[in-house]
């Protein structure tokens, strides 16, 4: 059966405050991972703009503070709350959902993340990347599991990237135990984990009312960069070619993605620029969404690993 494409009248250029215009998210509770900064505070701010109560999810608890503050004065009432948590850190990610309990929560957006990193592994052997991007949010979305059922309609929205493209989930080696490390080849397949786990989490726990979806940004300069060498990040600034986004415009698909009316219900794809992606087909403009990405068995592998892992 042939799937309908999820379009709307937003774009590149688009705003998390334009896609926001006219959505009154008043009494709605959202987590939003890896807030203090970048995409993830923008998409904090837009939330609480539209009355949406806000916690952001954050390692560093000063920092969040500040950007709690900030909203919170703007806006002349305390919409936004801190909490700490590691996703690298199996037991922070497990004491972040015990203190949430099963308070109902509308939207998880995974925000955090880390990219092109040096090689570098948890306390239980999983590659960084993988650990930090996919593995941190599976272990809190499923501990979060009876809040987002008591939502009744909850979306729990992953932060992938065009990255994906790079490379598939290498299964038999995914912390690259027998291969040379590239650091964008790990950022890629951790990326690709990000839609997978959208598609499996959405055919386990749609009965539940509970969604997800998976989306690229855009090219954004924030604080995910901040691992690149030198030349490379000079040459990406230099080029001529390339377009940027802003923070905001930049947060515009995840604020999409988590409340639009026409996702109600829609689970297991792959947005960017606030539209539906189209299917990648090769070639240098790397636009859409690999067929590996969306592949069912893939994320039932993928989905019985993680398991695995974080109950390991």
């Amino acid at each position: 059966m042939t799937q309908h494409r999820i379009t709307s009248p937003f774009g590149a250029a688009s705003t998390a405050a334009e896609v926001l215009e006219g959505i009154d998210l008043r009494g709605k509770r959202s987590i939003v991972t890896g807030a203090s900064s970048g995409i993830g505070l923008e998409t904090a701010r837009a939330l609480a703009t539209a009355g949406a109560d806000v916690t952001i999810a954050v390692r560093n608890p000063d920092a969040g503070r500040g950007v709690a503050d900030d909203i919170n004065t703007a806006l002349g009432q305390e919409r936004v709350a801190v909490r700490t948590l590691d996703l690298a850190d199996l037991s922070s990610v497990h004491r972040f959902a015990e203190q949430w309990g099963s308070t109902a929560l509308d939207v998880l957006i995974n925000n955090a993340g880390i990219m092109a990193t040096p090689l570098g592994r948890t306390r239980s052997g999983w590659e960084s990347q993988f650990a930090t991007n996919h593995l941190g949010h599976f272990a809190l979305a499923n501990a979060l599991h009876d809040a987002l059922a008591h939502a009744n309609g909850a979306r729990i929205v992953s932060l992938s990237s065009r990255g994906h493209l790079s490379s598939d989930i290498v299964f038999d080696d995914i912390n690259f135990d027998n291969r040379e490390y590239d650091p964008w080849l790990a950022y890629g397949q951790s990326k690709t984990a990000n839609v997978l786990f959208a598609v499996e989490a959405t055919r386990r726990r749609a009965h539940d009312g509970i969604t997800a979806n998976a989306l690229h940004p855009g090219g954004i300069w924030t604080n995910l960069t901040r691992h690149l060498p030198e030349n490379v990040y000079n040459s990406l600034r230099a080029d001529p070619t390339a377009e940027y986004k802003s923070p905001q415009q930049g947060a515009a698909t995840s604020v999409f993605v988590a409340t639009s009316p026409l996702l109600r219900g829609i689970g297991g794809r792959y947005f960017e620029d606030s539209n539906q992606a189209v299917r990648y087909v090769g070639g240098p403009e790397r636009v859409g969404v690999a067929d590996y990405a969306l592949n069912p068995e893939s994320a039932q592998r993928l989905w019985t690993l993680s398991l695995a892992a974080v109950d390991g």
